[in-house]
């Protein structure tokens, strides 16, 4: 088995119902759910005007620094619902895909979204379409076609793991990665974080959060209330 230069066609896919669950939380409050963590790193941005949030299943693919040949591949093996992850050994000078690459997976394969560690090119087009992509940037300078790489292996992109399966989620806050194995587990929690937070909302409009915890968190910190002007 040639290690890093290798295609598995095959993944664990979970339940499209707990995904469909995910797909209705915002992602601020599933990530309050995992400690704040597994959270993409901010440089990865939205870079299309989509109409709902991003929620699939992770097809993982690990490209050689500013290279598509396995995101070529990809395109034949992506199905309906996945979230396209190319990890790009955080090159910055080639655009991993540009309004081809788009339309084939927006539009015939009705992927739920794209995540690239890396920039994107066409954007005059991308931009106003639908399909949720997220990259790092834009360039016009465009990618090698000749490889290594791999395609449903573990990848880390934006301090993130991604593993083949795992159930990725973007808003206008930004993404995340819910493990495969985790997910069961988590969606009541979130679920209940989401209403939770609805609430909040609601009581904040009205004059009326809950600040009790505030004197207490202040005073453990040894905070010093000084009744007086700056004098700086």
């Amino acid at each position: 088995m040639s290690v890093g230069n290798r295609i598995y066609l095959k993944r664990k896919l979970p339940e499209k119902n707990l995904v469909a669950r995910f797909e209705k939380l915002p992602a601020a409050n599933v990530a309050d759910c995992m400690s704040r963590s597994f959270t993409f790193s901010p440089e990865l941005k939205l870079m299309s005007s989509p109409v709902k949030k991003m929620c699939g299943v992770a097809l993982t693919v690990k490209t050689h620094a500013g290279d598509n040949l396995m995101v070529s591949q990809a395109l034949e093996m992506a199905q309906e619902g996945d979230v396209v992850v190319i990890a790009n050994e955080g090159h910055r000078q080639r655009a991993m895909l540009g309004e081809i690459i788009y339309r084939y997976l927006a539009d015939f394969k009705k992927v739920a979204g794209i995540v690239i560690d890396g920039p994107i090119r066409d954007i005059d087009v991308i931009a106003d379409e639908k399909c949720p992509i997220y990259a790092t940037g834009t360039t016009p300078a465009g990618p090698y076609k000749s490889g290594p790489g791999e395609i449903n292996t573990p990848i880390s992109l934006g301090h993130v793991v991604v593993m083949p399966g795992d159930i990725v989620l973007g808003d206008q806050d930004g993404l995340l990665v819910i493990p495969q194995g985790d997910a069961q587990n988590l969606i009541e929690k979130a679920e209940e974080n989401a209403a939770s937070d609805a609430a909040k909302v609601a009581a904040a409009k009205a004059g009326k959060i809950d600040h009790s915890w505030l004197k207490k968190a202040l005073t453990d910190g040894q905070v010093e209330m000084i009744d007086e002007i700056y004098p700086g």
